[in-house]
């Protein structure tokens, strides 16, 4: 699985084309630096798309980032025309994302995990779980979150538990006893 947005991963896919990558969330110093929350694998993959689309109330809007860094167990970024605190402070709050064709093309087993978000989640006897409302990552594995008539978290483990994605049906396949 990939994550752009955790790479083969994260990636929130808006219906609109472009997909999410982080998001600005604070702001850092006074000349106008901003400090980011990235949700691409690792962090600092998210300063190698060019430019930048930040959404805030008035919709997208490109931007060129200039400059950034991984700061403590976040990353912190320079973007071009914002030059001081003051500038900062209107962008914090704002997704950041890049049209879905500027990422990276997957293998046919690989998916971004906005791909998989709103998928139906059934057992291979026909036996609906409910649908995807995001994934976190572990240690170990991603964990799917599956919300039907309760919530279920199950492993995403290609072919142990998840068995087939089928995009096109808007379904996953997955080996999960259902009182689980």
């Amino acid at each position: 699985m990939e994550d752009a947005g955790k790479g083969p991963g994260w990636a929130a896919d808006r219906g609109d084309g472009m997909v999410v990558l982080g998001r600005v969330s604070g702001v850092f110093g006074v000349r106008g630096w901003v400090k980011l929350v990235s949700e691409t694998d690792p962090p600092d993959n998210i300063l190698g798309y060019v430019p930048w689309y930040l959404r805030g109330r008035e919709g997208w809007r490109a931007c060129r980032p200039l400059e950034g860094k991984a700061h403590g167990k976040g990353m912190i970024a320079c973007i071009e025309g914002c030059d001081n605190r003051d500038q900062a402070a209107v962008l914090v709050g704002s997704e950041i994302a890049v049209p879905r064709g500027q990422l990276p093309a997957l293998n046919p087993d690989e998916f971004y995990w906005s791909d998989l978000e709103g998928l139906r989640v059934q057992t291979p006897d026909g036996t609906e779980l409910g649908r995807v409302s995001h994934l976190f990552e572990t240690g170990a594995n991603d964990v799917l979150v599956v919300i039907g008539e309760r919530e279920r978290l199950i492993p995403y483990l290609w072919g142990q538990v998840v068995l087939r994605v089928d995009l096109e049906a808007d379904l996953m396949v997955v080996d999960w006893d259902p009182r689980f």
